[in-house]
């Protein structure tokens, strides 16, 4: 199997490159930092001896995302990652909205590029696998992030939707609190979040592929992820936005 994963370099991106490196599926990566790239090939190579394509792209410059959205149209891909993201940290008030945009280039425009250039050469072929990642936030009401990756679920059903009896499936997965260098880089403080809630990156990837095997449209890869989703899809939602708020301030 050959899988394109957009950031699989670092995070959750390259859990999912160790998982299926390890069970000997090709890869195409995709990121900014060429030497993270190569060295992330190479050590892949080495511990599994797959072949691993890089591309190097900033799928917030329009030409880099063309670049990528045509290796997606080549017809050899067999499933399709879309989890290149960062969080945000700036305030919906920001007079400066330039990294909200960026977010929309990264999180929600190249989704809808590079799966629907994906989704086509798939259809033509009768299978494939579409993955796209989203959050747990997208059910609670933080900032930009929250309705970025709302948007990402809602349009991984509707895209599951439209390729429906064609062979291809579509998962939108939705991750709560992974141990990754995420956090970190985005400058959220997470020493409030109690330790059982985190969950190891590549055992989330392993459980989000075995639903992605099964053609589930939503992966929540935790028991404890999918009460807390349960509660925020059921609960007042006065009481998630209060929830939400107390979240906000615990990372500021």
């Amino acid at each position: 199997m050959l899988a394109l994963i957009t950031g699989g370099t670092s995070g959750i991106g390259a859990a999912f490159a160790d998982v299926l490196a390890a069970r000997g599926d090709s890869l195409v990566l995709v990121a900014r930092d060429a030497e993270r790239l190569r060295a992330k090939a190479d050590e892949l190579q080495a511990a599994h001896g797959v072949p691993v394509e890089v591309l190097q792209a900033d799928l917030a410059v329009r030409a880099d995302l063309l670049r990528v959205a045509e290796r997606c149209a080549a017809g050899d891909l067999d499933m399709l990652i879309n989890n290149a993201g960062f969080g945000l940290h700036a305030g919906l008030l920001a007079e400066d909205w330039s990294i909200h945009e960026k977010a929309l280039d990264v999180m929600c425009l190249a989704v809808l590029v590079l799966g629907g250039a994906a989704g086509r050469a798939m259809k033509a072929r009768g299978s494939g696998r579409i993955v796209n990642i989203s959050s747990l936030a997208s059910w609670i009401a933080q900032g930009h992030y929250s309705p970025v990756k709302a948007w990402v679920r809602s349009y991984s059903e509707g895209l599951g939707d439209e390729l429906h009896g064609s062979g291809v499936t579509v998962t939108a997965v939705c991750p709560g609190w992974v141990k990754t260098e995420f956090h970190e880089r985005a400058g959220i403080r997470t020493s409030s979040i109690p330790e059982w809630i985190w969950v190891d990156a590549h055992k989330m990837a392993a459980i989000a592929l075995s639903d992605v095997e099964k053609g589930a449209s939503i992966s929540i890869p935790a028991k404890r992820w999918r009460v807390a989703a349960f509660l925020a899809r059921h609960a007042p939602r006065a009481a998630v936005r209060m929830v939400s708020r107390m979240l906000t301030k615990s990372r500021a």
